[in-house]
């Protein structure tokens, strides 16, 4: 399938490749909030050095983020966080070398695992299960269809997984050529929306929110009904991973802690979630709403962090390469091998 591409303006350019707004911070919590006691075990013994790659998504990475609890279970651990704006990026910084572990959607995942990237990073983590977090926005209220985009210009982050919903949702309407995709951070989005440059986006929490003079004609929800399911992750690179195991397998349980909160108290986890991107807590708890948010016990299951989910990435490579965003599908073993259960395993035991 082909498809159009439209150079981005100065303005949205800029936001663009500012993509990756870092705000590296070590050790302590940023001041947002007060460093919290270790609700389990406290491990002194574990000296890594982790940079951990965010992104403003209303999940528990975030609370572990604004909690502090991270560095306060791990206290003579060196721990870094940088803001990226999408997967893409974090793919990026995975294949530079200057990240550890980080959250990047489903489909990023797959192009880091698939050709020509052949990044060799595995998936340890389900942050969420993307649904109306993650939707198509357009201006127009008299489109009410996908086949009506025909001729339209509609903003997505390549590389993400609003950019693989997109396309499927484009590829089952019939219209993947007569549409023009534009490349745009969610920043970028914003200014491209407000000054009219794009017709529609499929973008993610909290700049979906900030659309509002736009309707959903599509959710992510709509698309993993439709056999196209698509989820945040955490990654890391297997280096990482095999010199560092008891680090992530305390983040895996700092991650854990993070979902019961959002589970069992979204409203008191939505005031921690809302000082970190900027906006208040009755705009954050519905958000929450469009994300499923899996336990330890659940993601050790074979449905998710398991032979199953393996197939996913599979799948999803083949649409990839279907779609040209990569060159080649790994053998099935690179995407089983690139999923980490252990961590998920320890946590889950009673």
């Amino acid at each position: 399938m082909k498809r159009t591409l439209v150079a981005v303006t100065a303005l949205a350019t800029a936001t663009l490749v500012a993509g990756c707004v870092s705000s590296d911070r070590s050790s302590s919590p940023d001041g947002s909030a007060a460093a919290s006691a270790c609700p389990f075990e406290v491990d002194e013994s574990i000296t890594t050095t982790a940079r951990i790659a965010y992104q403003d998504i209303p999940n528990g990475d975030l609370l572990v983020k604004d909690s502090g609890i991270l560095e306060a279970c791990l206290p003579n651990a060196e721990i870094t966080w940088s803001r990226f704006a999408s997967g893409g990026d974090v793919v990026q910084a995975f294949g530079s070398g200057s990240a550890d572990l980080g959250l990047l959607g489903s489909s990023p995942a797959t192009k880091a695992l698939s050709a020509p990237l052949n990044i060799d990073v595995q998936v340890v983590w389900i942050h969420d299960v993307i649904g109306a977090a993650e939707s198509l926005v357009v201006r127009d209220p008299a489109i009410t269809s996908v086949e009506q985009l025909a001729g339209k210009t509609i903003a997505t982050p390549f590389a993400s997984t609003a950019h693989y919903s997109l396309l499927a949702a484009l590829d089952r309407a019939g219209i993947t050529d007569q549409v023009t995709l534009v490349n745009l951070a969610p920043g970028a989005t914003v200014a491209a929306w407000q000054s009219g440059e794009i017709d529609g986006t499929w973008i993610w929490e909290p700049t979906l929110s900030e659309l509002t003079d736009g309707h959903v004609l599509l959710t992510s929800a709509d698309t993993a009904a439709a056999g196209v399911p698509t989820f945040d992750l955490a990654g890391a690179t297997r280096a990482f991973v095999d010199a560092n195991p008891e680090f992530v397998a305390v983040w895996t349980r700092a991650q854990d802690w993070a979902v019961e909160q959002l589970l069992t108290n979204p409203d008191e986890a939505s005031v921690a979630l809302a000082v970190q991107l900027g906006i208040s807590p009755e705009e954050v708890r519905p958000q929450l709403d469009g994300l499923t948010y899996l336990r330890a016990s659940d993601q050790a299951s074979d449905e998710y962090l398991g032979t199953a989910f393996a197939d996913n990435l599979l799948s999803t490579a083949q649409f990839l390469l279907e779609q040209g965003q990569i060159t080649a599908v790994s053998d099935p073993e690179v995407y089983r091998n690139g999923i980490y259960v252990d961590a998920a395993r320890k946590v889950a035991q009673p």
